[in-house]
């Protein structure tokens, strides 16, 4: 089990701070976020931020809970994309959603596609158009919303073992043991792990170890049916969030134990709450060391 942090509440700077003081204190990623206008949040740019925590680290995986790829055209994605995972060595995940419901830069633009729907389809034309750009050659793309005349795109993104020049891919996936979402499931098995969602009245839930092997049962049977196989010495990450006791090691370290044990590969500390999780406080937090140490 690998154990990350979401760098929530925090300026660019105090986020690329936070990023150096998890690896100094042996976490294994930081997370920032993605939104563009939420209220009257203070927001940063989840690239900027990346770049600057990879200039300044040279181990921890970043990335963002979780990008919301159906608010920007997909091939204005590629560049920056590339460019922190080559600033990183290769450390950048892209954990990705439709996007929240209460970000203006929806519901403010004209034109812009808000229906849940839409955006799932905007999702799978972005993941389609990085595919084709990770080759490196030429092509033209044609979406389900989304055509482009020929485009390429150079360099490619840092090689990795079984999954070769390519930014590994973690989608939102929702789940449920009595009505899978079947489409939102297809959509992580296509890719390279799953950040796990409860659905409906469970959604705000702790995640249970029953949950979790619930859940990768399910997806190995499903992948299965459709006859997917993953490369030799690519992994397939089950992403989890949440928020683990500070006051008790034992504790995180037993309730970790058990989800690695039902599937789960990453616990993501993801604490949002602007009042309590502080810059100062997110700070302390990161230099005790990750949960169950």
């Amino acid at each position: 089990m690998r154990i990350g942090i979401v760098a929530s509440n925090t300026t660019a700077s105090e986020s690329a701070d936070l990023a150096v003081e998890a690896e100094r204190s042996g976490w294994d990623g930081v997370f920032t976020w993605d939104g563009l206008s939420i209220g009257s949040q203070e927001m940063v740019d989840p690239w900027a931020v990346l770049a600057a925590a990879a200039a300044r680290t040279s181990r921890i995986v970043l990335g963002a809970m979780v990008f919301a790829f159906p608010r920007r055209r997909p091939w204005e994605l590629v560049r920056p994309a590339v460019t922190v995972d080559h600033l990183s060595g290769g450390r950048l995940v892209l954990p990705v959603g439709v996007g929240v419901l209460d970000d203006a830069g929806f519901t403010a633009v004209p034109g812009q596609l808000t229906g849940l729907r839409e955006r799932a389809e905007l999702l799978d034309d972005a993941l389609a158009f990085l595919d084709r750009a990770w080759t490196g050659e030429p092509f033209a793309f044609t979406g389900t919303h989304t055509t482009t005349g020929e485009l390429q795109f150079l360099p490619r993104p840092v090689a990795r073992p079984g999954i070769g020049h390519r930014v590994p891919v973690w989608p939102v996936g929702v789940w449920s043991a009595e009505r899978p979402p079947v489409r939102s499931l297809d959509r992580a098995l296509r890719a390279d792990g799953i950040v796990v969602q409860l659905r409906g009245e469970r959604a705000f839930d702790d995640i249970t170890p029953e949950d979790v092997a619930a859940l990768v049962g399910w997806l190995d049977a499903r992948r299965e049916e459709l006859g997917l196989t993953r490369p030799d010495g690519a992994s397939f990450d089950v992403v989890l969030q949440g928020i683990l006791p500070d006051d008790d090691p034992a504790g995180a370290r037993e309730r970790l134990d058990a989800l690695a044990a039902a599937g789960a590969t990453w616990w993501v500390e993801s604490r949002w709450d602007q009042q309590t999780a502080t810059a100062a406080a997110l700070l302390d937090r990161v230099r005790q060391g990750p949960p169950g140490t």
